[in-house]
């Protein structure tokens, strides 16, 4: 099977998914309702499968994989999904998001997105969500937002539930300018305000890893 076509079969399972099958994968994809061990089952087997290939997609040996939409979407899980998983807790979870960044905006700009179905589209968009930078995360926001609308009816539920995740994203960089909980991981001191905010439960999105 094509390597990009593996990534993103792994990630959707059979395409095109029915409103309860995104709500399961969307379970599988961000944690919700599943114990730790079932976690740390998906984390192994996104190494297992994937690390290989993540490697090759961070020393640039896959950019032609940009070529066409959904081959492009594949880089990006590379680049920005499946490290939060392989390298969860380390400085290297990071490590892909600007190449990551820097497929999904100009694909925007091309309009290689209208060429995806929602829940591709969700995933296309995510490393403007996990962008520290302000004006990106506005476009995050302003993604997310024309997803929701353009979605079936019968996806509305999940899309405002994807909006409402990058809504808090973008909040949490308005007032600290980064996100608070990557500073231990990536060896950044915090400000007495950030302290006071994780302390009192703050967003650490920690599930999934951002």
């Amino acid at each position: 099977m094509d390597e990009a076509r593996k990534v993103r079969d792994f990630w959707f399972g059979k395409l095109p998914l029915s409103a309860e099958q995104l709500t399961e994968r969307m379970r599988l994809w961000f944690g919700t309702g599943r114990t730790q061990e079932q976690r740390d089952a998906w984390d192994e087997a996104i190494r297992t499968q994937f690390e290989p290939l993540v490697k090759r997609a961070l020393a640039g040996e896959l950019a032609s994989w940009a070529d066409s939409p959904k081959r492009r979407l594949s880089l990006i899980l590379l680049l920005d999904q499946f490290p939060r998983h392989i390298y969860r807790g380390s400085p290297r979870s990071y490590a892909g998001d600007e190449q990551a960044l820097a497929l999904a905006l100009p694909g925007m700009q091309s309009g290689a997105d209208a060429a995806l179905s929602p829940p591709e589209r969700l995933f296309f968009y995510m490393p403007l969500q996990h962008s520290e930078a302000r004006d990106v995360q506005d476009e995050s926001v302003a993604a997310y937002r024309r997803l929701l609308m353009e979605s079936p009816e019968s996806m509305k539920t999940q899309m405002a539930s994807a909006l409402d995740y990058a809504e808090r994203h973008r909040e949490v960089i308005e007032r600290f300018g980064r996100f608070p909980h990557r500073n231990r991981v990536l060896g950044r001191p915090s400000t007495p305000e950030e302290i006071a905010y994780l302390r009192s439960g703050g967003e650490d999105f920690s599930r999934p890893a951002n």
